[in-house]
């Protein structure tokens, strides 16, 4: 069977045959002007500053903690605003991705091994509810997929990886590439690909910002220092494409829009749900590539390349601090395991 498109290939090509979302060059490049006084200063040690629950460490717990957070990174969205999971830890109440990260600080402090491969392979569906129990009547969505995938992937590095990501890691010989092709190959649930006009292409959204948090966890040190880094494109979610919509760096369809704002659900590899993945992927590796530019008329230098990665990040908190903001622009619903 032919290989897919690489996600940065993928994305081209979608971009390029998309009828119903358009990449817009101008708002790509007010969107690099508006991004450029905060991307002067990003840096890779900044990922473990950016929340409060990322782990502080630079260690085979830190990695075994992303590993696990990573392959249940899915399916946050609420069907409604006013009934949403929530998990309080630490006198906070966390929503979204963060609930899922307060969960597991929450069950390892309470003495459960959930980031250790042998407990999860085996783990009971009962103990997964409890362990992501919401402080509200409102359950984690897909609970039953997050069990399954646990017990897959801890039963598969425990097999091949001797139980520890960090194996994983050390086999990739340093580059991001290998680490993300080592990561879909080995672990199913990572498979994150769609036929698109005759291609078969992949986004690999939860592979690549596994690499990305590997990264940043380690600090761009060690077994954590990826000469190709920068080959990992932004992690195509439903979150990014609103800001992208917000900033004017992406355009939809009136047909599209429509059925957006009805909140209609798009299917998992439905033509819309991958051109807008795709081209969200491509209009970020645009805005990438003019601030690059922007930075290299003025004569500047940043600390450290400026990539898809921290782009990305940026965005992901922009697109929440900015939540109010951008009511009035519609995220697409779609329910699965990749994003």
């Amino acid at each position: 069977m032919e290989a897919p498109l690489s996600p940065r290939e993928s994305a081209r090509f979608v971009a390029e045959n998309s009828r119903d979302v358009l990449v817009d060059r101008e708002g790509v490049r007010r969107a690099a002007e508006l991004l450029l006084p905060a991307a002067v200063a990003w840096r890779v040690e900044q990922w473990k500053s950016l929340h409060e629950l990322n782990p502080r460490g630079a260690d085979e717990a830190a990695l075994d903690w992303v590993f696990v957070v990573d392959s249940l990174n899915f399916s946050f969205w609420a069907e409604r605003e006013d009934r949403k999971c929530e998990v309080r830890y630490g006198g906070t109440a966390y929503t979204g991705y963060w609930a899922l990260c307060a969960a597991v600080n929450r069950a390892l402090d309470q003495g459960i091994p959930v980031t250790t491969a042998s407990y999860y392979a085996t783990v009971t569906l009962d103990q997964v509810r409890n362990i992501f129990h919401s402080d509200t009547a409102v359950p984690m969505p897909l609970i039953e997929e997050r069990h399954r995938i646990l017990n897959e992937t801890g039963k598969i590095l425990l097999e091949k990886f001797g139980g520890s990501f960090l194996n994983c890691v050390r086999k990739s010989g340093r580059s991001a590439q290998n680490l993300m092709h080592l990561i879909v190959e080995n672990f199913p649930s990572y498979r994150d690909e769609a036929q698109f006009e005759g291609k078969r292409i992949s986004f690999y959204k939860r592979a690549q910002i596994l690499v990305a948090d590997t990264w940043s966890v380690l600090e761009g040190k060690g077994d954590g220092c990826f000469e190709d880094i920068s080959s990992i494109t932004m992690f195509a979610d439903y979150r990014l494409p609103q800001i992208l919509v917000y900033f004017g760096a992406l355009k939809y369809s009136d047909d599209l829009l429509k059925k957006l704002l009805e909140g209609e659900m798009l299917l998992n590899g439905d033509k819309q749900e991958v051109e807008i993945r795709g081209c969200s992927i491509w209009c970020v590796e645009l805005i990438r590539d003019r601030l690059l530019e922007l930075l290299e008329k003025r004569g500047e230098k940043p600390p450290v390349e400026i990539n898809s990665i921290l782009l990305d990040y940026h965005l992901w908190d922009y697109a929440r601090e900015h939540r109010e903001d951008m009511k009035g622009i519609p995220f697409h619903r779609t329910r699965c395991i990749y994003y």
